[in-house]
């Protein structure tokens, strides 16, 4: 099994976690630019790390994927999901995830985690998380594919329950 995340994953796409995740990039990253950042990562990302394991036989999980960026940049920001649905198609090569764990909490409690002023994501305000928060819902809606956890419970009953639908 390989474990891997976005954005990052790769080289290149350490460099664009740094741009996404910055503080210092707050105000000036458009929502645009950011979905672009997102996606250029996510290439990268299944190009040298996911389809290749793949290739091998081999189980990848990955933290983020297709989904993150219609809830994130589609509901979060308010850029066209029909966009973004393009955009995830050629920089994924058209590959779905077989299961996504959707790790759903109210955002009031997402929010009551963070420590610090986090970065720039981190930073958002409740009411960007609630739209995110719905997004994910929405689009989860009635897809078999989709395992929704509930986010409140600790972190190793969240791994647990996991690797149980893994079979691990």
């Amino acid at each position: 099994m390989v474990l891997t995340g976005e954005p990052g994953g790769t080289e290149i796409g350490a460099s664009i976690r740094d741009i996404l995740l910055s503080p210092a990039h707050r105000e000036a990253l458009t929502p645009l630019s950011e979905l672009l950042l997102f996606m250029a990562s996510r290439a990268q990302h299944v190009r040298e790390v996911v389809l290749p394991e793949l290739d091998l036989g081999k189980t990848v999980v990955s933290s983020r994927y297709r989904l993150s960026s219609l809830a994130y940049q589609g509901y979060g920001r308010g850029l066209d999901l029909s966009l973004i649905q393009r955009l995830n198609e050629e920089s994924t090569c058209g590959r779905e995830a077989d299961i996504t764990f959707l790790i759903d909490a109210p955002a009031e409690f997402v929010l009551g985690r963070r420590r610090g002023g986090g970065d720039r994501i981190e930073a958002e305000t409740l009411e960007f998380y609630k739209r995110v928060r719905q997004g994910f819902l929405d689009l989860v809606a009635g897809d078999s594919r989709v395992l929704r956890l509930d986010g409140t419970l600790s972190i190793s009953n969240i791994a647990d329950a996991v690797a149980k639908r893994l079979g691990l």
